[in-house]
């Protein structure tokens, strides 16, 4: 499940009542499709990923190096030679670019094609650093295997909306989990485990879950267009919407290709 907005906020759009469930497999639908259209016209990620890329290698300038994709948090470069480069030598800059400092530089064997790997979290989000908000809820299992796809809270529907939410992203330590159902008698969370490129792995009981915080105004353009696909479910209603095309506008990548 990829979804830039919940099913409980698209029901709320709605004005569905809580125990109206008769719709859910539709409203998701076109919560993906929205969340789909909306990155395919942006030519962004609005959810993060941890991936390794591939990227060319500039043969004018070996210190400096396009991007493929947003970058939020750089992890590892490797040469196409199998050198590493220190994270220390390595200037991000927000345009999509990477810059090599202390006369570190790119390099090569064979050929500067799909050279260099640049391992990461990738994505976009105009605040990083405040993208993951605190639960304020934690495992409550007593110890959660990787090979288990429940997950057990305190408290599942807390606060004025629900603390948890299906479609999600939540993070348990270094592991994505997109929540896919939730039940509220039991505090019991389903789970798709090592979501968005990361690895399943085992958690101990009291664990932080944090929630990914979309951009507001992707979460708002995505509910939006999911409540026109649900409107207007014949097929050309798959396409954008003027007004909502004219909303995204300034969001859309300026990338190069790589």
């Amino acid at each position: 499940m990829y979804v830039l907005s919940t099913l409980y906020a698209l029901r709320q759009h709605l004005g569905l009542e809580a125990s109206d469930t008769s719709e859910d497999v539709r409203l998701l639908d076109a919560l993906s499709s929205a969340s789909a259209s909306i990155e395919r016209h942006t030519q962004r990620r609005f959810l993060p990923r941890q991936e390794s890329i591939l990227h060319t290698m500039n043969r004018q300038n070996r210190s400096e190096l396009l991007l493929a994709d947003d970058l939020l948090t750089l992890q590892s470069i490797t040469n196409g030679d199998g050198t590493t480069i220190a994270i220390d030598d390595v200037v991000h800059v927000s345009s999509g670019v990477l810059i090599l400092t202390n006369g570190a530089t790119f390099s090569y064997i064979n050929t500067v094609e799909k050279a260099i790997n640049v391992t990461g979290i990738w994505g976009y989000h105009p605040n990083w650093t405040t993208a993951w908000a605190d639960s304020n809820d934690t495992v409550q299992d007593a110890s959660l295997s990787s090979s288990v796809n429940t997950i057990t809270v305190t408290d599942a529907d807390a606060g004025s909306s629900p603390r948890f939410q299906v479609g999600q992203l939540i993070r348990i330590e270094d592991e994505y989990l997109v929540i896919t159902a939730v039940d509220t008698s039991t505090n019991i969370l389903t789970v798709e485990r090592g979501a968005q490129g990361t690895t399943a792995t085992t958690h101990a009981n009291g664990a932080t879950i944090e929630i990914y915080q979309v951009p507001n105004d992707i979460r708002q353009l995505t509910l939006r267009w999911a409540l026109w696909l649900y409107r207007e479910p014949d097929s050309f209603a798959r396409y954008m919407p003027p007004i909502l095309a004219e909303s995204i506008a300034g969001l859309r990548r300026i990338g190069v290709g790589n």
